[in-house]
């Protein structure tokens, strides 16, 4: 079984990457899991009201709140992954955490001692429904606990882990990732459409008990798929805490923040030792951004060199390359903050969409097919899947040959596009759930929903729009932030990278609960519903979207600003991170300012 690295002092074995073989495995893992993990997770809102008859600003919030404790747990598993137990142990150990937890969540609706009895009094507000004992939330607490267990493995681990199999020093090895990047998010959303539409469809129009089980069994099949696929991964090893050399660059440098650096912040003169045999990182150029941090690396009288040309004390003195390995993490920071607003702006539509169909009619043709409110989400989906064909088989080569670059646009340019549609995307909301509930009000309602509010006879298909728009947004900006993450990072901290993606998803699950709150509890006033009023056509939803979409709007002239200011990480010999080099056509831009 081939292994990329070694421990030190023993020669590095040859290895043999599979590539294309081994992504039968990688992918059926990865579409499996999504099948089951999101086949839950896409209806949990209509689960917690329906079943566990939760209110809705209740259930939003803690849905919004186990999101973000998803994502953040994922921070945890990349530092295992990176710095003890390698990415295919970790996969493997949540891989099984998440089937239990699904298992429980699935035996919370088969089992009727596990969650409360059904309303009496029939539908509306005139209902008595009864609420989840301690023990039955409980039970379903720590179903969700062990899913929150498995995504904190899987999520930062799975892409790096796919991208692991590929060569990265031949070029059929780089088009493989450039192109694992596209592909995986395109299994990636058909999974998320499935569990749209066929589990979401049986959850909530057969068996809650069925449509939580297939899950289950579906999750049992990607564990199958990733054990199976064993004996031709390539699998890196640990090469121990990558944070211990960031404290060192911080720690050093704080010791010598009274030490002048040299005339001019020459590099020449700072400690820059040959890289260490068997290194997976590559060698970084010297930059003069954050120069504070050079100290690290001037060599002062106490400090002393071992005959192997590494520090004595390397709390004391640092080389340049793990100086610019911290600067590089200190570089992506003001870009991933700009990712948390826009998660926060877009994660509005995936959770009060839900609420709007059920107050829409869902009816196709004459009180035909009933489509399930959950099952909206895969418009989205759908925009995504077929854009992202069109994006890298047509759009990609226009560019290309416009402006001279691999990617055809760098890519900041493509998540700023991203931003940019993610605001075009929650004003249409605003404006359809205007006419959704002036037609409840002015017209005769198609019927009653559960929470009393009458559902208006606005078709629920003008909802499409704006899921369209949001899908072709996450084309632009979230896989333009997996690749921006995974090719800016060092590479001895690419699951970190992965972590990082979606540590900005649970800032942003907990800053939109927290808004949500917020907004819930200051607005109204003087007998007026607030505008997240439990019957949406009592409350103002579309000034809530308006709001957001100014929030975006600010969050787009912050990202141009950041975006102009950062530098791309300097590329050396085999390294993907080439196609993204800040090289411009213009003669007249500097590499010092490179376009976004």
């Amino acid at each position: 079984m081939g292994e990329k690295t070694v421990d030190a002092g023993e020669e590095e074995e040859e290895v043999k990457y599979r590539g294309w073989k081994a992504m039968p495995y990688v992918i059926g893992n990865e579409t499996f899991e999504k099948l089951g993990t999101i086949g839950t997770a896409s209806n949990l809102l209509v689960y917690l009201t329906a079943v566990f008859h939760m209110r809705s600003v209740t259930a939003t919030v803690l849905v919004n709140v186990w999101n973000g404790t998803t994502n953040i747990a994922t921070i945890v598993g990349a530092f295992l992954s990176d710095s003890y137990f390698g990415r295919f142990a970790i996969l493997g150990f949540a891989c099984v955490a998440s089937f239990f937890g699904l298992t429980a969540i699935a035996l919370t609706s088969a089992i009727p001692g596990l969650h409360p009895h059904k309303c009496t009094g029939g539908a509306g507000a005139g209902s008595a429904c009864p609420g989840p004992t301690p023990w039955q939330l409980a039970f379903l607490m720590s179903g969700l606990g062990l899913m929150v267990v498995g995504a904190g493995g899987i999520r930062p681990c799975n892409l790096a882990f796919g991208a692991d199999q590929f060569d990265p020093k031949t070029e059929a090895g780089k088009r493989g990732i450039n192109s694992f990047f596209n592909w995986y998010y395109f299994t990636f959303t058909t999974a998320m459409m499935v569990s749209a539409t066929i589990i979401v469809y049986v959850q909530s129009n057969i068996s809650w008990a069925v449509g939580l089980a297939i899950p289950a069994v579906l999750m049992f099949m990607s564990c199958f798929f990733f054990f199976v696929g064993t004996p031709i991964y390539v699998r890196v090893r640990p090469e121990g805490s990558p944070f211990t050399g960031i404290v060192q660059v911080a720690v050093a440098a704080f010791r010598k923040r009274r030490v002048g650096l040299p005339r001019g912040g020459a590099a020449a003169s700072l400690f820059n030792p040959p890289a260490a045999d068997g290194g997976v990182n590559s060698r970084l150029p010297h930059t003069d951004q954050f120069r504070f941090l050079d100290k690290a690396a001037v060599v002062a009288s106490k400090d002393k060199i071992e005959p192997d040309g590494t520090a004595t004390n390397p709390w004391r003195l640092c080389s340049m390359q793990q100086i610019e390995e911290v600067k590089c993490l200190m570089r992506v920071i003001p870009i991933w903050a700009s990712s948390i607003v826009y998660f926060m702006c877009l994660s509005q539509q995936s959770t009060y969409v839900v609420f709007q169909a059920l107050q829409s009619d869902r009816y196709l043709g004459n009180r035909g097919f009933l489509i399930p409110a959950a099952s909206f989400t895969v418009f989205t989906m759908l925009a995504l899947t077929i854009w992202i064909p069109i994006y890298d088989w047509i759009l990609v080569p226009w560019a290309r040959r416009l402006t001279g670059k691999e990617g055809g646009i760098t890519v900041l340019q493509r998540m700023g596009v991203g931003i940019v549609l993610s605001v075009v995307s929650l004003g249409i909301a605003a404006v359809v759930e205007e006419r959704r509930r002036r037609m409840a009000l002015q017209y005769p309602p198609v019927g009653i929903a559960k929470n009393g509010g009458a559902i208006s006879s606005m078709s629920s298909l003008w909802f499409i729009c704006q899921l369209v728009v949001a899908g072709v947004s996450e084309g632009f900006n979230v896989i333009g932030q997996v690749e921006f993450y995974y090719k800016q990072f060092p590479e001895n901290m690419r699951s970190v990278a992965g972590s990082f993606f979606f540590c900005g998803m649970a800032i942003a699950n907990y800053a939109s609960g927290l808004m949500i709150t917020v907004v819930h509890g200051t607005t109204g006033g003087a007998g007026k519903s607030d505008w997240l009023a439990e019957d949406l056509n009592k409350g103002k939803l579309d000034y809530y979207y308006f709001f957001v979409a100014g929030v975006a709007t600010v969050n787009f002239f912050y990202f141009v600003i950041v975006a102009r200011w950062y530098r791309y990480k300097g590329a050396a010999a085999g390294d993907v991170a080439l196609e993204v080099a800040m090289e411009s056509k213009s003669s007249r831009r500097s590499t010092s300012d490179p376009p976004i």
